[in-house]
């Protein structure tokens, strides 16, 4: 059944039954969306996304999609390039938040990774810097605009350098939001054949969905491996 299948690609833990429950096989609201994608492109319906939520068995979705109209996906189109960009609603409450807060932490969205073995630092540091190429989230900084509503500005390029830290405790400090990149990284040493990756970014430029694609493409062009142009960018 297509809509099973489109739920084991959505969830990624094995096969789905017709009475299997989104949320008790490991769905939240950012695989719901996800879901929601899919659906548009496979059967060429718009589900909301609380009938998600409302009707969270495959068999209940099924009889959503049937009973619903057929209306035709329309792909999303790139952006005209203009000096900034409006912000989505999360994105200002956060840029607005950030300034009241003044210094603070609260969105940042650090990590750390052990690595083992040999390292390539200079390979690390290349694989970083395609990635910030890549991803325009990684080249925006925000500001205010003329009409004091905060807007996003794309930079064409933007210095990033693979910091050596002693510890990880003085790793994680606020981002000016007005300078990108709005993501670092640093690299502690604990021996040569151990390493810890420290990264951390601002939570107005990611989300759950956008880390994991990070990490993916991250261990792809790592591995030197080659990656498709993006069509898209958000």
């Amino acid at each position: 059944m297509k809509l099973c299948a489109l739920w084991e690609e959505v969830l990624k833990n094995g096969p789905v039954g017709i009475r299997d429950h989104f949320f008790e096989r490991g769905g939240h609201s950012l695989k719901a969306t996800a879901l929601v994608s899919r659906i548009a492109k496979e059967f060429g319906v718009q589900v909301p996304l609380q009938d998600i939520f409302a009707r969270p068995t495959v068999e209940e979705l099924a009889s959503v999609i049937q009973d619903l109209e057929e209306s035709p996906y329309e792909a999303i189109q790139p952006a005209q390039t203009q000096d900034t960009y409006p912000v989505s609603s999360a994105q200002k409450r956060m840029y607005v938040l950030q300034q009241l807060e003044d210094g603070g932490v609260s969105y940042n969205m650090p990590a750390v990774l052990e690595l083992t073995g040999p390292l390539d630092r200079g390979r690390l540091e290349v694989t970083f810097r395609q990635l910030v190429e890549r991803h325009e989230s990684l080249r925006t900084s925000f500001e205010t605009g003329p009409d004091g509503e905060p807007v996003q500005r794309i930079h064409d390029s933007v210095p990033f350098q693979l910091d050596e830290a002693e510890s990880a405790d003085a790793f994680v400090r606020p981002f000016c939001l007005e300078e990108a990149p709005l993501f670092r990284a640093a690299l502690v040493k604990e021996s040569d054949e151990r390493h810890l990756l420290l990264t951390d970014m601002h939570h107005i430029i990611s989300d759950g969905v956008s880390v994991n694609t990070l990490i993916k493409e991250f261990g792809e062009l790592y591995a030197g491996r080659s990656l498709a142009p993006m069509r898209l960018q958000y």
